[in-house]
């Protein structure tokens, strides 16, 4: 691991209330890994009655998601990833939890979003196909075990308690 700011080899050195973590010695600080940020976003219809779940490129069914790119906040990720993979417009949207996405190395933010109505119109080199399903549909086809079905269940959980 080298330093992000001059590019020295880093060393481990204990960091009081942290433990061991990399230190640069020629910039004299301690430089904790970043990891990226990215949304899991629980798209619905304005009803609220059906959920947008995606084919990926993998085969698997997953929500739609995005990297938050540098300088940009979560809620404007949110509006660029779904205008890049779908075509539609967000309308409103609310955070729900976030969950640490170990395989990525990602910390995801899950979110509801509410979008227009209008015509799919997909990235193909991201996502296959996709469709709108009742919330059962959605539960049974959404990748099991992952962290798109956590984010879904939760959409599901908080949208029968309250409307978006």
């Amino acid at each position: 691991m080298h330093c992000e700011e001059c590019g020295n080899k880093l060393i481990l050195k204990f960091c009081e209330n942290e433990g061991l973590v990399p230190y640069c010695e020629n910039c004299s600080k301690f430089v904790f890994p970043p990891f990226k940020t990215a949304v899991s976003m629980a798209v619905v219809d304005r009803k609220q009655e059906k959920f947008l779940i995606a084919k990926h490129t993998n085969g698997e069914y997953l929500l739609l998601a995005g990297y938050v790119k540098k300088g940009e906040s979560a809620e404007k990720t949110i509006v660029r990833e779904i205008r890049e993979e779908t075509g539609l417009s967000t309308v409103k949207y609310r955070y729900m939890s976030s969950r640490y996405h170990e395989p990525k190395n990602v910390l995801m933010l899950g979110f509801i979003v509410m979008v227009s109505e209008g015509e799919l119109v997909l990235n193909t080199e991201e996502i296959e196909s996709a469709e709108w399903c009742t919330f059962d549909e959605a539960l049974e086809r959404i990748c099991h075990d992952s962290t798109a079905e956590f984010f879904l269940k939760s959409a599901v959980a908080e949208l029968k308690r309250n409307k978006l």
